[in-house]
């Protein structure tokens, strides 16, 4: 059952607890497994410094006993990127490839902008040091690195004043000798060296260069955090997430943290597939919508994996879940814009100051919205834990209404409508535009505001199913504790009509990899399992399809091709490129409660007015615990709980299931 953590002793040295961390920009969550026994935590995250939060939040949940094992997943390194606070970063690449990361490719988001934007470049193009080196693509050196070239390097290095140092030599995937001879030459600079083929041993070299790039501009920040968090959770097992919904080590997180840019939203999808999978639903929308933003993904059987992704616009050729975030939350900032429109987001209240409820802010935000709509009931927000002060919203949204000549109530109900349009936009990219009916799937709706806009949302999208997992404001930390160590590896081979004998042997030393550092890790060997897969295209085409690696891997790509492009060519040559490994091992998984069955309707512990529709009605107020499995609730109602607030419209009914999560379906 879940627990308080107030009134629990102690734990004993045999009962050590796994436990699971999502570090958000509002609140950090802590779920623990002990025994057979669940207990959860939210607190408001700090900024500043976020192992403080952690740190705080474990002493309060675990009575100052030390966890056994940890899962981390966190927003440190991406909030590096996205508030530009990361390294000053030197890029040492070949002499006249200095602008490569600068030039990039010649894809554009928007084709129609008259003045399109680019992000700004994360190296400066002083910092950039070309050297006198060529290494052709089949690992031949044409111009070797010579002994004076590493010695002028080295004094140009120390004078950049770079805290961190990016190393991309032109075909380093295929011979790592003068990248390797640049790091070992720097290393007694002591600064954090990020070094190309280790990241991504692939061509295409503006993708690698981009991916050393964004690992060296976040490493110092991750690592400083890191190290202050292992130093403190000493004597525990610290994991953390990576972006593809893995676990890695610490050390590697360190070193590489460009892998876990992703890591709390992929903690989110982890949970709700598993979740998901063991009640019977395969075809999901994930909907995490949290203090800062929402992420959505699409789950139809399996979760896509993409190698290539574009957070605040740098290219990063990582293993990722196929996620869309947009700055959709509950601290979202509503404003009027230049134009006289209502602009909900990107912009975050955040955990400091939060949102004008939270007693510190005074800026209206969704919470406020969501607060004054009714929808937010204040004597039970966190399980009665946390103090919100109502009539500052009435005053932040009053200013709005002002602006917007209408009621504070109207203005709330503009905010919702607003952000739930932003929200709504970002499921038709993962569904629509991929060529999926969102209507075939159910809305798995969580996050600490998930819950509160999924009836709207899925009305707006024609979806009839809802599912609301228990705690649904702690489902990524559940996630991050149910996740399986993992490794992706990849390597360019370039062989034209392969056999699958020819590729499995070339991937082997790839699975050698995997294995020793799995089993390093803490995995056991028999529970390792390997998906080996390539990335293939037709002789002389520019892109690739990646397939399953089996004795009739040719065949299956023509077939992959035409599902893709509609046709196919049995009889063109075939090239393999690159050889993808995916190693895991699950070695442990968070217990799923059930839900003691009932035959008698839940009774409200109050009512209040909310809104519904266009205007306001008193509607019947539940407590989550106190509804059974094989209970039913028609709308409109809201449901209260310890990490989320749901609201029911009356458009849909409501059933829980034996293990307590709430199905909606419209009933009209």
């Amino acid at each position: 059952m879940t627990v308080n953590p107030h009134t629990e002793p102690r734990l004993p040295r045999d009962r050590l607890a796994i436990v699971g961390i999502d570090t958000g920009g509002t609140f950090t969550d802590i779920v623990a497994a002990i025994g057979g026994e669940l207990r959860v935590l939210k607190v408001l995250s700090t900024p500043a410094d976020p192992a403080v939060a952690v740190i705080q939040g474990l002493a309060e949940m675990l009575n100052g006993a030390k966890p056994g094992a940890v899962t981390y997943s966190s927003t440190v390194a991406t909030n590096a990127l996205l508030e530009k606070k990361g390294a000053r970063v030197a890029l040492i690449t070949n002499s006249g490839f200095e602008d490569l990361i600068e030039i990039g490719r010649q894809n554009r988001d928007d084709l129609y902008a008259l003045s399109p934007s680019r992000p700004e470049q994360l190296v400066a193009r002083s910092m950039r040091l070309g050297v006198a080196e060529r290494t052709l693509f089949d690992g031949k050196s044409l111009t070797p690195l010579t002994s004076a070239e590493l010695a002028r390097l080295t004094r140009a290095a120390a004078r950049s004043g770079a805290s961190a140092f990016a190393i991309c030599l032109l075909h380093s995937y295929a011979n790592a000798r003068a990248e390797n001879r640049i790091a070992r030459t720097l290393a007694p600079l002591k600064r954090s060296i990020s070094v190309s083929h280790r990241l991504l041993a692939e061509y295409r070299e503006y993708e690698r260069a981009s991916t050393t790039v964004v690992n060296a501009y976040i490493a110092p920040r991750m690592n400083a955090h890191l190290a202050n968090l292992e130093r403190r959770l000493a004597g525990s097992a610290l994991r953390v997430m990576q972006s593809n919904g893995t676990a890695i080590g610490c050390g590697l997180a360190r070193a590489e943290p460009v892998r876990t840019i992703l890591s709390g939203p992929a903690a989110g999808v982890v949970g709700a597939t598993a979740l998901a999978h063991q009640i019977g639903c395969d075809r999901i929308i994930t909907f995490d919508m949290g203090g800062t933003s929402t992420d959505v993904s699409l789950f139809d059987r399996q979760v896509k994996i993409r190698t290539l992704s574009y957070p605040d616009g740098y290219a990063v050729r990582t293993p990722v879940i196929d996620i869309h975030t947009v700055g959709a939350g509950g601290g979202s900032i509503a404003r009027i814009d230049e134009g006289g429109s209502l602009r909900v987001g990107p912009q975050s209240a955040g955990a400091i100051p939060g949102p004008a409820c939270y007693g510190r802010g005074t800026l209206p935000t969704v919470t406020d919205a969501d607060l004054v709509a009714g929808r937010l009931v204040a004597s039970s927000f966190l399980g009665g834990a946390m103090r919100l002060y109502p009539e500052r919203s009435k005053r932040a949204l009053g200013v709005l209404a002002r602006a917007m000549k209408s009621t504070a109530l109207e203005a709330a109900r503009g905010v919702i409508r607003v952000v739930n349009a932003n929200m709504e936009r970002a499921i038709r990219v993962i569904s629509v535009e991929q060529g999926y009916d969102p209507r075939d799937f159910t809305l798995f709706a969580f996050g600490g505001a998930g819950p509160m806009h999924a009836c709207e949302l899925a009305m707006d999208l024609g979806i009839r199913r809802i599912l609301m997992p228990r705690n649904p404001g702690l489902l990524c930390a559940w996630g991050a504790a149910s996740a399986p160590l993992g490794r992706e590896y990849s390597i360019t081979v370039r062989a034209l009509n392969p056999t699958l004998r020819t590729l499995s042997a070339r991937a082997s030393v790839l699975e050698k990899r995997a294995r020793a550092e799995l089993r390093r890790d803490g995995a056991s060997p028999a529970a390792i399992k390997i998906d080996l897969s390539a990335d293939m295209r037709y002789r002389g085409q520019s892109y690739e399809i990646e397939v399953p690696l089996s004795a009739s891997v040719i065949e299956d790509f023509h077939a992959a091709h035409r599902r893709r492009f509609g046709h196919c060519a049995p009889d063109a040559d075939v090239e393999a490129v690159n050889l993808r490994l995916r190693a895991y091992a699950a070695d442990r998984s968070m217990p799923l409660e059930g839900c003691a069955r009932t035959s008698v309707s839940p009774k409200p512990i109050s009512r209040a007015k909310t809104l519904v529709g266009r205007g306001q009605r008193a509607v019947p107020i539940y407590a989550r615990e106190a509804i059974g499995a094989g209970s039913r609730i028609r709308g409109p109602a809201v449901i209260v709980e310890l990490s989320s607030t749901a609201y029911l419209a009356p458009e849909f009914t409501l059933r829980a299931d034996e293990f307590g999560n709430l199905q909606l379906e419209a009933s009209r």
